[in-house]
């Protein structure tokens, strides 16, 4: 493994794998050669993403510098640590199921979808394992503009509107990080090299911005200008209106991977760059961002219990879901930011079983209004089954996955302020509600036209909602590896507050 570290490491396979593989795509003509290709190349990234569990350590950031742009100060570094390696593996983990998931679904153009799929996976891979601010930007804008074009050549009806909506959220988003990143880097010390010799006036590198004294005006001004741009990609309330037109107009693939892991993007935004950077505007504003984020919660949760769309409905909870762990960040809490670190990688697979019921409903109904559907229990009881499991985890039933996680991110805000913690609850009671309705109005009650011929899912979707249901339980009665996974790294983000 020595030997092998000396030319590549983990993290550079995890980005390089679907990179390569993507741009192998686009040369591939027939759609069941494109289809097993990227399957199994996301089943051998996978294989890499948990091997380097053993390899790599929870506590350094495992830098593997690269030279980039010398001359500014820019470099081509990435390692891993807990917060790192834990999105790595949800990443790793959700393009299998979404490929297997999705196998039997055509695409006009196969191999440009497949090839954009595996290039946003490259994209979410650099986000997550960078340690230079803008190689960390390079990957934040490689992530999305991929999944613009999934969206707006594979989507809906309305697919032009809602993307170019997404657009102008995201691209307004990142270029106030642009701006933000500029200051920092012209603030930072000039760079020398072992001998001495000066190598550039200024760095991008992680060191270089944590290393930064900035004063709390300019703390305080650069705050805002990250804090929207990580915002609108959680989303974060008022920055989420982009996310259920899009989730609604995307195809399936590419709406999984948005909500499953792209959303993470945020948060991992947020904890890697935003509080460490920014520990005196994040205490000035900690009460803000917080009001936001359950207000959005509750805001959300109540639209979500209105809705008669299907996609609508799981887009809506998942923002609650969201702005919980966005609260619970910034209540600056060992036992929240803990909460929010298991949270992410249950949200990622839970969202994605909702998905993948949803578009299977959809596929075979030709509709996803609740209200037009019902008794697909009578027709499809393992697909129900399996649902079921999934809906009830991830309102955060006991044993479940979502119920550790989500009772340390509420432990975290009691701890903060005990009436946002019981504003924040409501939300609970609400996603009992819009669960349980949907639950009750689509499977059960008597068959219609429409859900008269309904038939079981296949094997494949059999085998990743399995999948999905064992990780819930799994993960429910025994969360203690994620805790060991990250615990040095939100000591480490703490630390920047003492």
């Amino acid at each position: 493994m020595d030997k092998l570290s000396a030319w590549v490491t983990f993290p550079d396979l995890l980005i390089w794998l679907p990179l390569v593989a993507g741009l192998v795509s686009f040369t591939l003509q027939k759609e069941k050669q494109v289809k097993l290709w990227s399957l199994a190349i996301s089943v051998i990234i996978m294989v890499v993403s948990v091997t380097s569990l053993f390899y790599t350590n929870n506590h350094a950031l495992n830098a593997a510098p690269w030279k980039w742009i010398t001359s500014l100060g820019a470099g081509y570094t990435i390692g891993l640590d807990g917060l790192g390696r834990i999105l790595t593996l949800l990443t790793a983990v959700a393009f299998p199921l979404i490929f297997g998931s999705t196998y039997r679904n055509t695409y006009k153009d196969s191999n440009v979808f497949y090839g954009l799929m595996l290039l946003t996976q490259a994209g979410l891979m650099g986000v997550f394992c960078t340690l230079d601010v803008l190689a960390f930007y390079f990957f934040w804008e490689l992530a999305l503009i991929p999944v613009y074009f999934l969206c707006s050549r594979w989507g809906g009806e309305k697919r032009i509107a809602a993307t170019f909506k997404f657009f102008i959220y995201t691209f307004t988003g990142s270029l106030l990080m642009l701006v933000g990143i500029i200051y920092l880097y012209l603030q930072t010390a000039p760079v020398y090299d072992n001998a001495g010799t000066l190598i550039s006036q200024h760095s991008f590198s992680i060191s270089s911005m944590y290393a930064l004294h900035l004063t709390g005006h300019q703390q305080n001004w650069l705050f805002w200008l990250f804090f929207i741009a990580f915002a609108i990609k959680m989303p974060v309330f008022p920055f989420h209106t982009w996310q259920p037109d899009t989730y609604e107009q995307a195809p399936a693939a590419a709406t999984m991977v948005l909500s499953g892991v792209m959303v993470k993007m945020g948060i991992f935004a947020v904890l890697r760059w935003l509080i460490p950077v920014f520990p005196l505007a994040t205490i000035q504003f900690e009460y803000v961002v917080i009001g936001l984020s359950v207000f959005g919660m509750l805001y959300a949760s109540l639209i979500a219990m209105r809705q008669d769309d299907l996609k609508r409905l799981v887009a809506y909870a998942s923002i609650a879901h969201i702005g919980l762990m966005c609260a619970a960040i910034f209540s600056i809490t060992q036992v929240g930011m803990k909460g929010v670190m298991i949270q992410m990688f249950s949200h990622g697979i839970n969202i994605i079983g909702m998905w993948i019921v949803v578009d299977h409903i959809e596929k075979q109904t030709g509709v996803r209004k609740i209200s037009q559907l019902g008794g697909i229990a009578r027709r499809a009881p393992v697909l129900t089954l399996l649902l079921v499991v999934i809906a009830l985890a991830n309102i955060a039933l006991p044993l479940t996955n979502a119920f550790t996680g989500e009772f340390m991110m509420f432990s975290g805000l009691f701890k903060f302020n005990i009436w946002v913690t019981a504003a924040a609850g409501l939300s609970i009671i609400f996603a009992a509600v819009y669960t349980l309705k949907m639950i009750q109005q689509v499977f059960y009650g008597e068959t219609n036209v429409l859900t008269d011929g309904f038939s079981e899912i296949g094997w494949r979707e059999k085998t990743v909602l399995s999948l999905i249901v064992a990780f819930i339980f799994v993960m429910g009665v025994f969360p203690q590896p994620v805790f060991d996974l990250t615990r040095d790294t939100v000591t480490t983000i703490l630390t920047r507050f003492k």
